[in-house]
Order: structure tokens, then sequence, then C-alpha cells
């Protein structure tokens, strides 16, 4: 038999700071997180209402910061997407303050990106009769560049299938 009533609450959940919390119930945990939470509010709304009024290709790309005495400052990746933010900031700005937004003015900053690694460079697999037939053909070739590029093309995937 439990000593609760099937009516009532189970007991809470103890804290745990090795499983995975949610940021929400971190942040209204204490109160010094409170100013914390609402800022973070206050841009995930913001960041919905950029994305409902920006075009798609600048929907993904703008970032928005805090409002600061009236000024919101928005990032983006670079110099073209900030230019064309610039051309529509009237528009953007007026739709903001009719969305109940306290914005005078908008700071367009550009905050680049880390660049991404680059692809491995792909390694070209030819099978032993494929080998065999480019060199056959560079063989088959009048001295060109051509034909000496068929015949180093040839030669190291032949020397590559007899190593497997």
């Amino acid at each position: 038999m439990s000593r609760f009533s099937p009516n009532s609450r189970p007991p809470p959940q103890r804290f745990d700071p090795r499983k995975p919390q949610a940021i929400s119930d971190v942040l209204g945990r204490t109160d010094a997180f409170l100013a914390l939470r609402a800022g973070v509010e206050q841009i995930a709304a913001l960041q919905r209402d950029l994305s409902a009024l920006l075009p798609d290709y600048l929907a993904s790309s703008v970032e928005p910061g805090f409002v600061k005495d009236g000024v919101l400052a928005l990032f983006t990746g670079h110099n073209a997407l900030a230019a064309r933010l610039r051309h529509i900031e009237p528009r953007l700005l007026s739709d903001l303050q009719q969305r109940g937004w306290a914005v005078n003015s908008l700071k367009i900053r550009v905050r680049p990106q880390p660049m991404a690694e680059s692809a491995p460079p792909k390694h070209a697999r030819v099978s032993p009769a494929g080998a065999a037939a480019l060199k056959t053909l560079a063989d088959s070739l009048d001295p060109s560049p051509l034909q000496q590029a068929l015949a180093r093309m040839a030669a190291r995937h032949q020397s590559n299938a007899q190593k497997k």
C-alpha cells in the first residue's frame, strides 16, 4: 500500500545535475536567472517576428540582439545581407512597431560566421578493367599532354588496384 493517496501529487523530483534539463526549468529555478529568462524569451519572440516579417533568404541569416534605448541590433553573416537589410529597414522598423516592439531605430551589424570545414578531396576509384582501358587508350594516342595525363592516370589506378 502506498503512503500517498491516489489523488495526491507524486513526490517532487530531486535535482540531478548529471541529467539534461530544459532551459526554462534551469532559468526558473532562482530569482537571479529571472532577468536572463526574460531576455531569452524576448529574443525568441523577436526572432519569431523577424522570421515572419523578413523574406526567407534574410530570415534564416539575421539574428536579433537586445533592444537598448529603443535601438535594436540586428546581426547578419556578411555585407551583402546587411546591405539588403538596410534597403528594407524603414518597412521592417514600421512592421516591428506595429507588432508592439518599442524600437525607434535599427542598428545593422555584420557578424562573420566561422568558416565551415572544407570537404575532403574526392578520390576516384577505377576498376582494374577501367585502368587497363585507360592504358590501352594512352598507348594508342600520339605523344601529347592528353596522352601523358592518361598514362599517369592509368599507372596510378593500376598501382592502387595491385595494393588492394
